[in-house]
């Protein structure tokens, strides 16, 4: 052997072995292909109404799991003429293609197209950083193949798809066919899957909302390709390039958003960030009916309000189901979107009358009866410094002398309830509020009696629901909680106290009835059914609230301004805040009621 050959060999073995041991070090340290059988990919969590509505989608990235069978053939078709068109053929690596991609590099002098196939797309979407160096290229070749030895081209194909980033936030084929078409992957028009497969290379480039010539074109690409492949019909190919592209995406603006929000904090601190990312089915209790007639009630009742005064209006309604605790429908304000703070769960503001009620269950919880007589004259205690006096005075500066406390609370007499606290002892009806559910801090004086203490609507709607059963309920937000393979890992269940007897219950409701039926409540009569509840206004027509249930639900409404502002003149509890409750009541159906209480 001459020396220039054995020189040769010893360089060829050289480079060979460095090269083999470079390979045999970069592919020495893969990721457990196996990891693959756990695939899970972060998925959006989904909010649904207790009738079965999707409310809203919680995530981080907007991704729905859609499983390989449930994709039609041709949208899988699609992506492999224009991504892979030898998926079915090639063993995770394709080397024709590699050759075919680097021999159009060379005749157009720089690179015009990848050799990546699908299955090297999707080891290095699971498993690799997004680099170029050749370390990365060699590990995924060995991945992709590794993949291709242990799972079928259809599973490849469907962990391909559900993983791939589509552009408008939407992760995955099913969020995308929900972003820029507002269906499910099972529903889009073979344009609309060319449209899905041009995508992934350069999501922002192909946008149809932010460069629709380019999509368009792209699109086409996909068309032909898939004609080429003979995969569609010319007839399918030139209808298809006609079909416009869509204009704008299709977010998901929660429904019931004040509740949702509000939801949303109460699981987060459960499920932490994998209240984002693992697919979880939450199963709320608000109906989107009622919810619907809610915030229609209150858009329209604000609306009116401001007719009457000036612009700031803002009003807040809570319905919950007397049975069970469960919230219906919830409404923090007139607009989520221009103002997300909850009225009906953080706002504290003085109820006014309103709080009434609980100085009359204190007494008849110490014997009184609603036919029982209490003064209605001009009464006076010190003031709050030293030589003031304070005379509480009727909203219409009249005195009734004796009445009784039906009487009493019918016409909404200051005067009375005043006197009947001061017998009563204020420390007692704090401790009976507390009791029926009141969270928010009260001021242990008189002024007390008539709401000159802050409170939540929240709170107010969860104890006046122990007026109609006697039970103080935790409102509940959600039925149960299920993962993304649909197993319950959390079922809601109803927490009650029985804090009233059944006496000081049918007192309450003879109190408040009358206020429906003879005093400040009047309107409601309309409905035509059995009703109880209490109207309530601060100094100054600052606040307005109307309390009250049927023998299904407890339902409470604010009217107010944030700033704490008046709302104007004589704008009070009855003419302010009872309309919209009415107008709520109206609009849920009995039936649905019915429904939720069966």
């Amino acid at each position: 052997m001459s020396k220039k050959l054995l020189s040769g060999l010893i360089i060829f073995s050289t480079i060979a072995g460095v090269i083999g041991g470079f390979i045999n070090w970069t592919v020495s340290d893969l990721p457990n292909i196996k990891l693959l059988e756990e695939y899970a990919p972060m998925e959006s969590s989904r909010v649904y109404s207790s009738d079965g509505k999707v409310l809203a989608e919680l995530y981080v990235e907007r991704r729905t799991f859609i499983p390989s069978y449930n994709i039609p053939d041709f949208v899988k078709k699609a992506f492999i003429s224009v991504e892979d068109e030898r998926f079915y053929y090639h063993p995770g690596v394709d080397f024709i293609g590699i050759m075919r991609a680097l021999w159009k590099d060379i005749k157009a002098g720089g690179i015009v197209e990848g050799g990546s196939t699908i299955t090297q797309q999707l080891a290095r979407m699971l498993f690799l950083q997004p680099d170029k160096s050749i370390k990365r290229k060699i590990k995924e070749a060995a991945l992709s193949i590794k993949i291709e030895q242990r799972y079928t081209k259809d599973e490849i194909l469907g962990m391909y798809l559900n993983q791939a980033y589509f552009g408008t936030r939407a992760y995955g084929i099913e969020a995308a066919s929900q972003t820029y078409f507002g269906k499910t992957t099972r529903d889009v028009t073979l344009a609309e899957a060319a449209l899905l497969a041009s995508m992934p290379k350069a999501p922002s480039v192909y946008s149809p909302f932010r460069n629709p010539e380019k999509a368009r074109d792209r699109r086409t690409t996909v068309l032909q390709q898939m004609l080429d492949q003979k995969f569609i019909t010319e007839e399918q190919f030139r209808q298809a390039k006609q079909e416009p592209l869509p204009e704008t995406p299709h977010f998901r603006k929660y429904d019931a958003p004040y509740f949702i929000e509000t939801l949303r904090q109460a699981l987060e601190i459960k499920y932490g960030n994998g209240l984002y990312t693992e697919g979880y089915k939450i199963y709320s209790t608000v109906n989107s009916v009622m919810q619907q007639a809610a915030e229609e009630a209150v858009r329209k009742g604000a609306a009116i309000v401001e007719k009457r005064t000036k612009p700031g209006i803002e009003a807040a309604l809570l319905a919950v189901d007397l049975r069970t605790g469960q919230i219906k429908a919830m409404v923090g304000g007139v607009d989520f979107w221009k103002n997300q703070f909850n009225r009906a769960t953080q706002a504290l503001r003085q109820p006014g009358s309103a709080f009434k009620p609980f100085v009359y269950i204190t007494a008849i919880e110490n014997g009184m009866t609603s036919e029982q007589m209490i003064s209605d004259t001009p009464i006076s205690f010190p003031g709050a410094r030293s030589g003031q006096t304070w005379r509480p005075k009727n909203y219409d500066g009249q005195y009734h002398g004796s009445v009784t406390l039906k009487t009493a609370m019918a016409k909404s007499l200051n005067v009375a309830a005043i006197r009947l606290a001061a017998n009563t002892g204020v420390e007692n009806i704090i401790v009976m509020a507390k009791k029926l559910g009141i969270q928010s801090t009260l001021q242990p004086y008189l002024p007390l009696a008539i709401g000159a203490s802050d409170v939540t609507l929240m709170d107010m709607v969860t104890a006046y629901a122990a007026f109609a059963t006697g039970m103080r309920t935790k409102p509940q937000f959600y039925e149960k909680v299920l993962n993304r393979d649909g197993i319950v890992i959390q079922e809601a269940a109803i927490e009650q106290e029985e804090v009233l007897s059944e006496k000081a219950v049918n007192e309450m409701k003879i109190l408040l009835r009358a206020v429906v039926e003879e005093g400040t409540a009047k309107k409601a009569k309309e409905l035509k059914r059995d009703l109880y509840g209490k109207t309530g206004t601060t100094n100054d027509y600052t606040d307005a609230w109307f309390v009250g249930f049927d023998d299904r639900l407890v339902v409470g409404v604010w009217v107010g301004r944030d700033n704490h502002t008046p709302i104007g003149a004589r704008q009070t509890g009855s003419s302010a805040a009872l309309p919209v409750w009415i107008e709520f009541m109206k609009r849920v159906p009995q039936q649905i009621l019915a429904d939720q209480n069966p």
